[in-house]
């Protein structure tokens, strides 16, 4: 049998691996990306949102979450829950109607697409008649009532979707029942409203684009009242709790107030306000009007505002008693709700949160404090308040840094809510994360945020700002609301989207942040480097600067890009949290392109395209600056806004190569008929475009020239405890790979600690490797003596890892674009070495060390590489034999924006954006899994009175949440099949694609379910 077994095959390591590596993708973090429609369920208490790619996505009590997604792709234009049950209808820009449910399936809830239907009109008439311009759901959950822009109303049964002719309303049969000086065919037009009496289910409010609103008795088929404002466009229609009074909204930017009774009828409304005249406004196009227990009722409406002054404005008013304000949002808002009581019979609404849909965050406004402030998501982060450049994940974080980290971030926090997160449906059944992880995020505007990244919700803790340390023309201490009290209209800014940024060259791109010490290094554009420490307490001092001289007075280069930021004078007041001590400014100022942070020797190394670097953040010194610049390399001077000259000369050459492959085919093909050459050229022409555009590169693994453009660039710096010089002594040492294949390590000596203020950090430079491919170099490593990387500073004195064997013979472990290969040390003699399938143009994008536990055996785990190719593949390669374990397809080969943004933790799990606010979660481990498990009952009694004023935004444990999307495991090999996951629709996108790349650009444990899943 053995025989018949392919070479190295080995039955016992094929089920080991199975206990120790599977593909998930788990859950998507951040906020949908370009949403177009809201919903939500009182009684479930969750909120849906829909998407202009065609996913649906619910949202509960945090953690509980679901999605799904429309075959067709289509934008989400409407969705509508039924009353009382878990189920909810969307409408799509095809006009489509689709039918989900959440049912219980395995103990937990999932989303599914249960019927699809499109309203179709008799033969020969226009779309107009079955065009859907408003969804009702009756009370009774068995009926649809359809608007369509015909201005008739349609009535289907659920679930079977059948249409009911003989309910049709249509506007021939409602002119029947209005009176002569009512009866105008320009009264209807297209249903913009259709509202159910609160107390009657048998009544029906019907409202008509002109301005024409009727309520339409069922049982009896007839018009029981109608109302008439046929002076401006109706908008929409909302109707009081108890049934006597309507509101309705108009295109001039009025509502008006009607009462409903049994008396003579009213040709004029009872009220007519216009909020914001006397000048021309805007159309209000939304309305609520909500009765309280005490005082007056609230009026919150969208729109409104003064045409000329204020018609840019995206904003929601709110008017109760006296007090107004007009929330004024930095995106376009798409739809909003209010919460309110959700008990039919009760008497009084008595509204406690408005709910904002815009189009680039949500936001959740408290309308039971007084002054109206806004509640903190729990979830649906606006990840890209300002444009995300860069990301760092940080694994198992130490509960005292952890508290620290919350405390700074709740003083943070002050001008939020107390009160309860609102939206708090379903029930989770996942266990709470067993450890603490961050996710940072460096943004465009200077600002480094920290993600709690533990569990299903990516909950912001605290925010860190650049700025102050700079000159800018924005002053860092002025408010969002610069407005005065007294100014017309009331409005006041709310949101955390602010996509502007006061200067380019702020923006974050490389973080180091060392878990045991508290120390952060964070650098940017323009070649600044900041170290921070944490402080619990606000301070005021001046921040040291030093430069550093990458260039070595090298002659005949000259920087071509933007300036050095201009560093503040004198003392500076930080708020509590990371405070920057010491800022060291490269020279030229070019992106910093690598970044190392070695806290227990207290040092800290920077790469640019020029040159690296290492400082003494202790003595505040510089120890040392290399130039790796070769005198080919102009590019590396010119910046990043010169590099378009570069892209103009490779589209020369890709066109040229073109050419001389067309001439070359003419010269070797037969002569033959004109019209036969003319077709075959035709066609070479267009196959030379699509394998230009669409063919990999392919390529075997060859020598590059040394004169190729940035090969001096720092791909990446590494500290290391080893054999450098001999066998005999180990030593700290630096190490930097570069873009044209070499690695320089320095050996390095660091005083003891009681004469490290006393004595110099000195560095000399030991081994110089140079790679015969010249690949760039994107990751180093060296392993100890029993093949184990070495730990992390500071890991071994916390006593969370061995201590490395110092005994043994290291290794250093080299990976460069398309090939792995380890070496001896301190020789530093090639030992063996892995080549990528170079025919597949693979190259390697991202690599990361990561440890596998098993799924069986808890103390069993094993130490591997994770690696991402240009192909989107990520790859195990074993360590230190560098045998390739698994392989699986991840991101598409296209997204190279989504390429570009990954990260990999050290348990196995990943990150990558799939558009610029979103970040999709994976998992290459059987063990370490964060995904969503929940269970929705609407048999379940709730609790549907209004929510307690707590601490905060309801972050308790960590709730997970439901099936939603299909996250099967995918074994070795095998392609993910095609389910209902948010990537697929928005990577179809070509803007998307290149939203995310320009702002990548711009610069340059599911838990640990051992007792669900390791018991099987």
């Amino acid at each position: 049998m053995r025989r018949f077994l392919r070479p190295g095959h080995d039955p016992a390591r094929e089920r080991l691996k199975r206990d120790l590596f599977q593909f998930n993708k788990t859950v998507e973090h951040g906020f949908p990306h370009q949403p177009s429609a809201l919903g939500y369920s009182p009684s479930l208490r969750i909120l849906a949102i829909g998407t202009r790619s065609g996913a649906v996505k619910l949202y509960g009590a945090p953690g509980v979450e679901f999605m799904g997604l429309h075959q067709e792709n289509n934008a989400v234009t409407q969705i509508h829950f039924l009353p009382g049950q878990c189920q909810l209808v969307t409408l799509l820009d095809d006009n489509s109607l689709h039918l989900w449910s959440l049912k219980v399936k395995g103990g937990v809830s999932e989303l599914q697409e249960e019927e699809t239907y499109t309203l179709r009109g008799p033969p020969g008439a226009p779309p107009s008649t079955t065009q859907i311009t408003v969804v009702l759901p009756h009370s009774s959950g068995e009926l649809l009532y359809l608007g369509t822009e015909s201005g008739s109303v349609f009535v289907v049964e659920l679930p079977s979707f059948h249409v009911l002719d003989n309910q049709t309303i249509s506007s021939d049969t409602v002119l029947q029942w209005l009176p002569e000086e009512a009866r105008n065919r320009r009264v209807f037009e297209m249903v913009e409203a259709l509202q159910e009496h609160p107390r009657d289910p048998n009544q029906i409010l019907i409202g008509y684009s002109r301005g024409l609103v009727v309520i339409w008795d069922l049982q009896a088929s007839r018009v029981l009242y109608h109302f008439l404002c046929s002076q401006v466009q109706l908008e929409n229609v909302t109707w009081q709790r108890d049934g006597r009074l309507i509101v309705t909204c108009h295109s001039d930017g009025s509502y008006c107030q009607w009462p409903v009774s049994s008396d003579a009828q009213q040709s004029e409304p009872l009220r007519s306000s216009v909020p914001y005249g006397p000048f021309p406004c805007k159309a209000i196009t939304k309305i609520f009007w909500l009765t309280t227990r005490q005082g007056l009722p609230f009026t919150i409406f969208q729109g409104g505002m003064p045409r000329a002054s204020y018609g840019d404005r995206h904003c929601i008013s709110v008017l109760r008693d006296g007090q107004q304000t007009a929330f004024d949002f930095t995106s376009r808002v798409i739809d909003f709700t209010v919460l309110s009581e959700a008990e039919p019979a009760a008497a009084f609404d008595d509204p406690y949160a408005l709910v904002v849909l815009a189009e680039e965050e949500l936001v959740v406004i408290d309308l039971q404090t007084a002054g109206w402030p806004p509640i903190q998501p729990p979830y649906l982060a606006s990840l890209h308040c300002s444009a995300i450049t860069c990301s760092h994940h940080v694994s198992n974080i130490p509960l005292k840094l952890w508290e620290r980290i919350i405390a700074a971030g709740s003083r943070q926090n002050a001008h939020f809510s107390t009160m309860d997160w609102p939206i708090d449906g379903g029930t989770s059944l996942a266990p709470p994360p067993p450890q603490r992880d961050l996710l940072l995020t460096g943004h465009e505007d200077g600002t480094v945020r920290f993600w709690d990244a533990s569990g299903v919700c990516l909950r912001l803790l605290y925010k860190l700002s650049t700025v102050r340390v700079f000159l800018t023309d924005a002053d860092p201490n002025e408010s969002l609301n610069a407005q005065g009290e007294d100014e017309w209209p009331p409005l006041r800014k709310v949101g955390s989207f602010d996509p502007y940024s006061d200067d380019p060259r702020l923006g974050i791109q490389k973080i180091f942040l060392c878990k045991y010490s508290g120390y952060l290094a964070v650098a940017g554009t323009a070649g600044q480097v900041l170290v921070l420490e944490l402080n619990d307490e606000a301070a005021e001092h001046a921040v040291e600067q030093v430069e550093a001289d990458l260039l070595q007075d090298q002659e005949g280069y000259r920087w071509k890009g933007h300036e050095r930021l201009a560093a503040r004078p004198g003392p500076v007041h930080f708020e509590p949290g990371f405070q920057p001590f010491v800022l060291v400014q490269c020279q030229p100022p070019a992106v910093v392109t690598s970044l190392a942070l070695h806290s227990e020797w207290r040092l800290v190394a920077f790469g640019t395209s020029h040159g690296f670097g290492l400082f003494d953040h202790q003595q505040r010194r510089q120890v040392f600056v290399k130039c790796t610049l070769h005198p080919s390399d102009q590019l590396a001077l010119e910046g990043p806004l010169s590099r378009v000259k570069s892209l103009k000369k490779s589209l020369r050459q890709s066109f040229r190569r073109m050419r001389r492959s067309r001439v070359s085919s003419r010269k070797r093909r037969p002569a033959g008929p004109p019209a036969e050459m003319q077709a075959a050229s035709a066609k070479a022409e267009r196959t030379g475009l699509q394998n230009m555009e669409l063919a990999p590169v392919q390529r075997k693994i060859e020598a590059r020239s040394a004169e190729d453009s940035f090969t001096g660039f720092v791909r990446t710096l590494y500290f290391a405890d080893t054999y450098l010089r001999d066998s005999s002594r180990h030593c700290p040492s630096l190490w930097a790979g570069t873009n044209g294949g070499t690695v320089y390590a320095f050996s390095l000596r660091v005083p003891p600690a009681e004469r490290r203020m006393d004595e110099p950090v000195r560095a000399e430079q030991a081994k110089e490797i140079q790679l015969m491919h010249r690949a760039p170099v994107v990751g180093i490593l060296v392993l100890d003596g029993r093949s184990v990387p070495l730990p992390e500073p500071l890991e071994v004195a916390h006593d969370l890892s061995k201590s490395p064997d110092m005994q043994g013979s290291h290794q250093l472990l080299v990976v460069s674009e398309e090939q792995f290969k380890v070496f001896t040390l301190p020789k530093v003699s090639a030992k063996l070495k892995l080549k990528l399938t170079a025919l597949e143009g693979s190259r390697v994008r991202r690599v990361g060390v990561a440890h596998f536990g098993s799924s069986r055996a808890e103390d069993y785990g094993e130490h591997h590489l994770a690696v991402l190719t240009n192909l989107g593949d990520i790859q195990v390669v074993s360590l230190p034999l560098l045998k390739p374990q698994v392989r699986y397809s991840c991101i598409r080969r296209e997204d190279v924006s989504g390429i570009a943004s990954c990260v990999f933790t050290k348990y196995g799990q990943g990150f990558y954006l799939i558009s610029p606010s979103e970040f999709e979660r994976f998992s290459l481990s059987t063990k370490w899994l964060v995904e969503p498990w929940c269970l929705v009952d609407s048999v379940k009694p709730k609790n549907h009175s209004r929510p307690s004023h707590g601490n905060g935004t309801g972050t308790g444990p960590e709730r997970a949440s439901g099936q939603a999307r299909n996250t099967g495991s995918q074994s070795d090999g095998e392609e993910k099949k095609a389910g209902p996951v948010m990537e697929h629709a928005l990577l179809n996108d070509e803007r998307v694609l290149k939203e995310i790349q320009s702002t990548l650009e711009g610069g340059r444990g599911r838990m640990n379910r051992t007792g669900v899943r390791a018991a099987s």
